[in-house]
């Protein structure tokens, strides 16, 4: 029996990580202090390859503990951090998010591509991040793996976000008390992040309940969403340029980002692999973080083997091709 297997049947999604395997630590990069959450050996040989993980919107490093947990019973060095405006991070500045996140993941990256091959993953926001960063090929990644990345095709709740997410809330009755935006946000979010929201695990809705204590926190919020889903449009420039191997993840059961999504960015990068869960909701790290974790390692151990560049290897072929 494998360690992940071990961890399937003794450790369920509703548990938390065991806090003893996950170091927690405070670093900078791009001027942006954070926090990090690395598994696996301290000291490992050269070249060996890491996964560095990324969280969607409204969401943090938290996100990744049940996965975590399981690669670093497997021997598996990963690190997950906190975006900007996001867990403990520093907050975003005004102005467009998504290059002020391309930086602080290209510092990321410089840091972490010194020590060996990397894989970057990331679920949603996370996703999104993940491709920009494989498209520029600034910094030698080995693979990319993307989690329900939105702007693609997706559901009508994020389009009715990126159009009116403030005209909706104010037509609520003024004032909404504390209480009752509480309530609503432990109602929603459970049934946005999980496939089955009756296994919710209270510590992670938790996290995205608390980012909207009140009206004003709940209207700034919607109104960095709508800023969001307006870049996103824009987002995925280059992606044609995108070599490195690269696994793309949908979610049958995602309310947030349509599986079509998934299908969309496949044929969009036609070397990519594309796995489609129908019994996985928008966070698949938090309905079945085991097998999350199977993926991306089986997902490492091919991105990360001696491979030509994929325009030399379709140089060749068509090479074969034309002598046949």
């Amino acid at each position: 029996m494998t360690a992940m297997e071990r961890g399937k049947r003794e450790t369920p999604a509703s548990l938390p990580a065991d806090p003893g395997l996950i170091r927690v630590g405070q670093r900078s990069y791009a001027g942006i202090r954070t926090r990090v959450l690395e598994v696996g050996p301290k000291r490992l040989f050269r070249g060996a390859p890491r996964l560095v993980l990324l969280h969607g919107y409204c969401d943090s490093a938290d996100t990744w503990r049940p996965v975590l947990q399981q690669l670093a019973e497997a021997g598996i060095c990963a690190v997950a951090v906190d975006l900007p405006g996001f867990g403990d991070a520093d907050a975003l500045r005004s102005g467009p998010m998504l290059p002020q996140l391309d930086r602080f993941v290209d510092a990321v990256l410089r840091e972490q591509t010194k020590h060996g091959k990397v894989v970057l993953a990331g679920n949603s926001l996370g996703g999104t991040m993940s491709l920009r960063a494989a498209a520029t090929s600034r910094h030698a990644i080995a693979g990319v793996i993307s989690i329900a990345a939105p702007g693609f095709v997706d559901s009508w709740l994020v389009r009715a976000v990126g159009t009116a997410p403030l005209r909706l809330w104010a037509a609520l009755p003024l004032p909404v008390p504390g209480f009752l935006v509480r309530t609503i946000a432990e109602y929603v979010v459970p049934r946005l992040l999980y496939a089955d929201h009756g296994v919710a695990a209270a510590e992670h809705v938790r996290r995205f309940t608390e980012l909207f204590p009140d009206y004003r926190s709940t209207k700034d919020r919607l109104e960095q969403a709508r800023q969001l889903v307006e870049e996103l449009a824009e987002a995925y420039e280059g992606l044609e340029d995108i070599e490195v191997p690269l696994l793309v993840v949908a979610c049958g059961k995602d309310r947030l980002v349509d599986a079509a999504s998934g299908r969309r960015l496949h044929s969009l990068v036609p070397h990519s692999r594309l796995v489609v869960r129908e019994d996985w909701g928008h966070c698949p790290q938090l309905d079945d973080p085991t097998t999350v974790a199977e993926l991306m390692s089986y997902f490492i151990a091919g991105a990360t083997r001696k491979r030509k560049p994929r325009r030399q290897r379709v140089a060749e072929t068509e090479e074969v091709a034309a002598a046949g």
